[in-house]
């Protein structure tokens, strides 16, 4: 249709038109739009090169089929007071009266002038008693490219007929009122009154003022009908018909029609437009919540951090304390050991390892023991209650919006987000309940020993660290004293033993001394490598939820500059066909 009449200035129009509906159809597909969505906006596309499109709706019994009937001039359609249009009926025109069924909708041909460049539709009434009937009128008005709404005079705007206007707000479409059975109102001010209610209502509720014709459909039908010229013109003046007529020929001329048809399909696109940026809000609303779920992890795993590394060091200065204590005893232990008067004791090597582990090792061992085991279970218990805590962080963001339908018009975004709060929080809560804190602790222990023993170059067998420790003092000790050379002690004599004994306490200083810098450096790099090890666990579990989040924020991102660039492309085109002369 519109090929036919469109003029060759207006051709670029309808180049665009098709192209930027072709991107928006692109782009919904894309976006996983419903088959339903799809399908609407193709149909209104490919309906472009089809007749003008005039679809009558109204409640039932609002007299749609009679205006019908008056408009063509012959009874085509059934009247009656009960629902008698259950089915979409489009009129055509053709040389003869035909009535044929045509997937479910019924096809009509009259041979009326009005039908030669206009396509007539009754639809179902608005408040149908099946609700499949409504479902059908709804469903047709995204093909319209100018509804008649019919109202009755006697109820005019009833909510039912407020509702179905505003879903033909919602689609961009052009709607003129018919005010019909006028003539059951006697007096001309309350027709008046009655058909400025009517205006009031549509203005406010579609933001503009319609064109609002009050008629009788019956007297029309009744004055085309009429033998008698007298009767006939008396019954065409109470119809007021004259005037829709006028509006039907004159104003819907060929350029008018042009400029809806055009319009149409841009209404259907504006619509799913609009619609599918609502869908993207919203999506990117609950992504916005989810980072800032993740954010509240990270900030966990960083106070979690911090955490542990503060008390990891107040509890390493604890063994600290026992070596200190260690190397205190041992200079005193010099001190009344390395004399002259003990000299002979000096040469009894085992004697004096004896007093040695006696009085300076004393229960050092079984101290660091208790202190390291108390360091290790409270590592593994932080990393037990961290693993709690994110699980209840996921359990928590899947059920905060578990009734908020985000995406509907297209499940896959809320299909993987939700597979993968499963999946990540099955990881979390699967850690939680198989989580062993004396195989763990086990495991750190003997890494621990391992690496303390490794840095001494010890070989230990299944010992406890606190015994590994005081093998390194003990052999240290003997290393710095020379004990075992007591002959040379005894030879030398006076003069010797002070220095000698002056020697091995500042050695023994230096040497323990560092074997403690040494020990609390291993304790601390093998302790710093299991919080990162930890910490890395932790951030492996959600990185899958994170990478998630992350891409698709992106792509919502780029899909809202898309179609929001496409709404604009639109709104352009609606303007440029405003301006049509």
């Amino acid at each position: 249709m519109v090929q036919r009449v469109l003029s060759r200035e207006h051709e670029e129009l309808l180049a665009d038109e098709r192209r930027t509906l072709a991107d928006l159809a692109r782009a919904l597909a894309r976006f996983d739009a419903t088959e339903e969505d799809q399908e609407t906006l193709a149909a209104a596309v490919a309906r472009l090169d089809e007749l003008f499109l005039l679809v009558v709706a109204g409640e039932f019994n609002a007299g749609k089929s009679a205006l019908i009937n008056a408009l063509i001039g012959r009874p085509v359609l059934e009247e009656g007071v009960t629902p008698t249009t259950a089915e979409i009926h489009v009129l055509r025109w053709g040389e003869d009266e035909t009535r044929e069924t045509r997937r479910g909708v019924v096809v009509v041909t009259a041979p009326d002038e009005l039908l030669r460049e206009v396509q007539v539709i009754d639809t179902p009434g608005t408040n149908a008693v099946l609700r499949e009937h409504e479902a059908i009128t709804r469903d047709f008005v995204p093909n319209a490219d100018l509804v008649l709404f019919v109202t009755s005079a006697d109820r005019p705007f009833t909510e039912s007929e407020r509702a179905f206007l505003q879903e033909i707000r919602d689609w961009g479409k052009k709607v003129v009122f018919v005010l019909n059975k006028v003539d059951t109102i006697l007096r001309e001010e309350d027709v008046a009154r009655v058909e400025s209610y009517v205006t009031d209502n549509a203005h406010a509720l579609l933001g503009t003022t319609p064109a609002v014709f009050p008629v009788s459909a019956r007297r029309a039908m009744e004055a085309r009908q009429a033998a008698d010229e007298a009767e006939r013109e008396r019954l065409r003046r109470e119809s007021r018909f004259a005037a829709l007529e006028r509006y039907l020929v004159d104003t819907l001329d060929e350029g008018e029609r042009v400029r809806l048809k055009l319009a149409s399909p841009l209404g259907v696109g504006e619509r799913l437009a609009r619609r599918y940026l609502e869908v993207v809000d919203g999506r990117r609303d609950l992504l916005r919540e989810d980072f800032t779920t993740l954010e509240d992890i990270e900030r966990q795993l960083a106070v979690y951090r911090e955490d542990l590394s503060r008390e990891f060091r107040f509890r390493l200065a604890d063994v600290e304390k026992v070596l200190t204590e260690v190397e205190n005893r041992g200079l005193e232990f010099f001190d009344d050991t390395v004399r002259l008067a003990r000299v002979f004791d000096l040469v009894n090597r085992e004697r004096i390892k004896a007093e040695y582990e006696r009085r300076v090792l004393a229960d050092a061992p079984r101290q660091i023991d208790r202190r390291v085991q108390e360091l290790i279970d409270w590592l593994v218990s932080s990393e037990l209650r961290q693993w709690q805590a994110i699980h209840e962080h996921l359990a928590r963001r899947k059920h905060a919006h578990a009734d908020r339908i985000v995406g509907q018009a297209g499940g896959s975004f809320d299909f993987d987000r939700s597979r993968l709060l499963d999946r990540v929080g099955g990881v979390a809560r699967q850690t939680v309940e198989e989580f062993d804190r004396e195989r763990e602790a086990a495991r750190l222990a003997d890494s621990v020993q391992s690496a303390v023993a490794g840095a001494a170059l010890l070989e230990v067998g299944g010992v406890g660290l606190g015994a590994t420790i005081a093998a390194i003092a003990t052999s240290t000790a003997m290393d710095v004293t020379g004990l075992l050379f007591a002959t040379t002690l005894v030879i030398l004599g006076l003069a010797v033993i002070p220095a000698r004994r002056r020697r091995a306490k500042l050695e023994l200083h230096e040497k323990i001394g560092r074997m403690r810098r040494d020990l609390m450096a291993t304790l601390t790099s093998r302790f710093d490598e299991e919080v990162a090890a930890s910490i890395s666990r932790l951030q492996e579990a959600i990185s899958p939820y994170t990478r998630f989040v992350r891409a698709e924020r992106e792509h919502l991102d780029a899909q809202r500059d898309e179609l929001g660039r496409m709404a604009a492309d639109l709104g352009d085109l609606r303007a440029r066909i405003e301006r049509l002369g």
